[in-house]
């Protein structure tokens, strides 16, 4: 590390992955510093929680992905400063100098200020969040199996899923085939295709991001399998044994047993690590608002990519957090390393 370029990769995610795979045969060293030693295939995640494929199927591990790069080292650990003047990142039991440093942290779940429900509705960007969903479900008809009160047995047998973007509809999706199809004959004293499964989501339809002919094909798809999807409905409060939603400010209570929570993400806290030490501006999620080629203001050798980043220099709209365009910034990222390196000019950044 102290003889060539050295570039510090924050987050083994699609976004940072691409960027330490796109600089294989870059004249750099790389540093690829993660909290897990593994890439996890996110969009599967809802397919974890739902039963249908187990932890392994989608995470591999980093050192196996690098392997065949010798300039490349992983390092597990977890990031709790930055020194922009000094160049340096700083783990929880080491510091590592940078010449060029790669963001790639993504995001998180949010509660909107009720921090206190992500003990009774898990979110859904970990291992570890896919598993306890799967827990909750599975018991959920467990327990509906052995309730003789049938009031009781109705809350165990309602789903909540809070938030229509695409993480909510995949796994609504996925629970309405678990529960008319998977679990169709596994039960005595259910049915688990009555199990209701409510869909909330807070705008005029699912998939708000998307065409508005798609977000129609979409809630026709999970009609089909068995959804009840609510628009223009709020949540206002979850207890573990209910959820109590607004819907044109009317307050309906739903006894349920089972709220998962697919609603709001929030920028890594490095994000704003990262504007407390350049002055970096941030939107209301707080990830960085980037320069057209990716990098902070006044900052070319801080890049920002992947979901920490707020890119709307395109279209006028900040780009998805969606994987191709993790990916692609990733690749363009290693390639304007490369290009400062020779002193080459680069153009903006396109996500086609």
């Amino acid at each position: 590390m102290n003889t060539r370029h050295r570039v510090v990769i924050v987050g083994g995610g699609f976004a940072g992955l691409y960027t330490a795979k796109a600089l294989r045969r870059a004249p750099v060293e790389v540093a690829l510093i993660d909290k897990r030693n593994f890439h996890l295939f996110q969009p599967l995640l809802y397919q974890v929680a739902a039963g249908g494929l187990s932890p392994g199927d989608i995470a591999s591990p980093l050192r196996s992905v690098l392997k065949k790069q010798k300039h490349t080292t992983v390092l597990l650990g977890e990031v709790t400063g930055l020194d922009v003047r000094k160049k340096q990142v700083m783990l929880r039991d080491d510091v590592i100098g940078y010449d060029a440093l790669v963001l790639a942290a993504g995001v998180r779940h949010s509660y909107f200020g009720h921090d206190q429900w992500e003990a009774i509705a898990p979110g859904l960007k970990t291992v570890e969040d896919a598993t306890e969903m799967r827990r909750k479900i599975l018991l959920a008809f467990e327990a509906a199996e052995r309730e003789p009160d049938p009031r009781k047995r109705q809350a165990w047998m309602t789903f909540v899923i809070v938030g229509g973007g695409p993480t909510g509809v995949e796994l609504a999706g996925a629970l309405g085939e678990l529960a008319q199809s998977t679990l169709a004959r596994d039960f005595r004293s259910i049915d688990p295709a009555t199990a209701r499964i409510l869909l909330i989501e807070g705008g005029s339809r699912v998939l708000p991001p998307y065409p508005p002919a798609l977000s129609a094909k979409a809630e026709a798809s999970l009609r089909r399998l068995g959804v009840t999807v609510r628009v223009q409905t709020l949540v206002t409060a979850i207890q573990e044994d209910h959820v109590a939603v607004t819907h044109e400010g009317v307050q309906e209570i739903i006894p349920t047993r089972t709220v998962l929570w697919a609603a709001g993400v929030q920028a890594s806290p490095l994000g704003k690590m990262l504007a407390g030490q350049t002055g970096a501006p941030l939107d209301r999620l707080g990830r960085v608002i980037v320069e057209p080629d990716l990098s902070v203001p006044g900052f070319p050798d801080i890049l920002v990519i992947g979901d920490l980043a707020h890119y709307a220099h395109q279209n006028g709209s900040p780009l998805p957090g969606v994987a191709p365009v993790a990916m692609q910034q990733g690749k363009y990222a290693a390639r304007r390393i490369v290009a400062r390196l020779q002193g080459r000019p680069v153009e903006p950044f396109h996500y086609f």
